[in-house]
């Protein structure tokens, strides 16, 4: 009896020294302090932002609607996104699952030889001469088998809101696998709008040097009048030509390009190469009246990217819970029912066959808790990787706004000024054609004229589709194209 008590007291001393320490080892986790966001984008100060605004009204041109619209149901990455999502939302349930006790239906056969000098296998043999038992009750000597037909179950009790924190963080990540499907999305909507013009980028740019090439035979025909006439040589017309063939070449050149940028565009598409239907020509297209940023603070709100790492946060932060809680005692409870005979044909006679039992145990780490205190540092370490990741999500998501909206009114006063140098420069083809059939100017002026005028029209062709693609990134990087 006293040493029954004895081996009590130690038992509780050590379950209790073990939990405090446990208590101990896992303290919470504190991450650093974050970066507060400023008040607003540079001097805008809007209050309401086009990152709010659906794709299919930010677009107005049809065709691009309609492609954007083919690649949400083709697009095999975003395909491939929501079978991500799906394979999350799985993992919910399966957390969902373990609050619930587990219940198995059991069939089960075996025998077992006992030592004749153990205290079963005397018990057995003695049992047999009790006056007290019938022919039924006898036990098989030697090997006793043992019959079960029945219901087993085990079930945790969340003491200590392990599994609770299990369970929230597996719904923060599917929360967060959602977000990225929704950052897939604005991606893949800001990459067919941008190849879109860049598409009639590339239409315009082909047209420009069509134009270009039809000035240049002229040249090159003036040329030879001239030459004709005494008044101009053979190293003037050679010089004309060879711009013409170099022009003719761009043409081909741009014909490539046009190829390349529709075949990579049927690819976001999810459909093998066809021509792509284009809408009015990139000069015709639609600016939006004006580029409202909102604020800050909508970032956290409207972009996937943020409010995804923002999810891994929250999970990251139950990870840990759950990591503090497995140190701590674990109560579970195993009951059964069913048929239990020792012989078959005893096995379905009921009541006398019936058995049932339950088991409750208190479980706690004391030794050897290596892999506790791995999986806590893991996920320690993996909560403040999170929170990095969190702040970088959204200075990143800061500073593509303001580059991109510092961009956008860079290119319009960029646009202004070409549109300027443009007109200036066709004149002075004019002008250079004029005064060469006159005899007062040189067939080198005429080619300089007709050069830089093609590299002009380009460069301000190439500023139109820049400031498009900025629009459009910026459109993205507010939040919008998951709407």
């Amino acid at each position: 009896m006293y040493f029954r008590k004895s081996l009590y007291k130690i038992s509780l001393f050590l379950f209790l020294l073990a939990f405090l320490g446990a208590c101990k080892l896992t303290e919470p986790v504190e991450l650093p302090e974050g970066k507060a966001l400023p008040n607003s984008f540079g001097s805008t100060t809007d209050t309401s932002s086009i990152g709010q605004i659906a794709w299919r009204t930010f677009f107005t041109d049809p065709n691009l609607v309609s492609l954007i619209d083919t690649a949400l149901h083709n697009n095999p990455d975003l395909l491939a996104a929501i079978q991500r999502v799906d394979m999350v939302r799985a993992n919910v349930l399966l957390a969902k699952g373990a609050f619930l006790p587990g219940i198995q239906g059991v069939a089960s056969a075996g025998t077992t030889k006992f030592g004749d000098y153990t205290i079963d296998g005397v018990g057995n043999y003695d049992t047999n001469f009790s006056p007290n038992i019938d022919d039924k009750q006898r036990i098989p000597q030697k090997a006793v088998p043992d019959y079960f037909l029945g219901f087993r179950s085990f079930w945790e009790i969340d003491l200590w809101g392990k599994l609770r924190k299990t369970r929230k963080a597996a719904y923060a990540r599917f929360l967060a696998s959602d977000k990225g499907r929704q950052l897939v999305q604005t991606a893949l909507v800001a990459e067919v709008a941008k190849l879109y013009y860049e598409l009639l980028a590339l239409d315009s740019e082909l047209k420009i040097i069509q134009n270009n090439i039809q000035l240049q035979q002229l040249a090159v025909e003036l040329m030879e009048a001239q030459k004709t006439g005494g008044r101009a040589t053979e190293l003037a017309v050679q010089q004309s030509k060879a711009q013409l063939l170099n022009t003719t070449s761009l043409q081909v050149e741009k014909q490539q390009q046009i190829v390349a940028a529709e075949n990579l565009l049927n690819q976001l598409l999810g459909r093998y190469p066809q021509p792509i239907t284009r809408g009015n020509p990139i000069q015709e297209q639609q600016l939006p009246a004006s580029i409202q940023a909102g604020i800050p603070l909508q970032l956290l709100a409207l972009r996937p990217d943020v409010k995804q790492a923002e999810m891994e946060l929250v999970a990251a932060k139950f990870d840990v819970g759950a990591a503090r809680a497995a140190f701590l005692p674990s109560l579970t409870i195993s009951p059964h029912v069913g048929l239990n005979a020792f012989k078959a044909s005893l096995l379905l006679n009921t009541p006398a066959s019936l058995a049932y039992g339950v088991i409750g145990g208190l479980t706690m780490p004391l030794l050897n808790q290596n892999q506790l205190k791995s999986r806590y540092k893991f996920s320690a370490a993996a909560s403040k990787e999170a929170f990095y990741n969190y702040q970088k999500a959204i200075l990143t998501g800061y500073q593509e706004v303001a580059t991109g909206l510092s961009a956008i009114e860079n290119f319009k006063k960029i646009s202004t000024i070409k549109n300027q140098e443009v007109q200036e420069l066709h004149n002075a083809v004019n002008s250079a054609n004029a005064l060469f059939a006159g005899g007062y100017a040189n067939y080198l002026e005429i080619i300089t004229a007709q050069k830089s005028v093609l590299a002009a029209e380009l460069e301000l062709n190439n500023n139109q589709r820049a400031m498009f693609q900025s629009i459009v990134d910026v459109y993205r990087s507010l939040g919008g194209g998951w709407q």
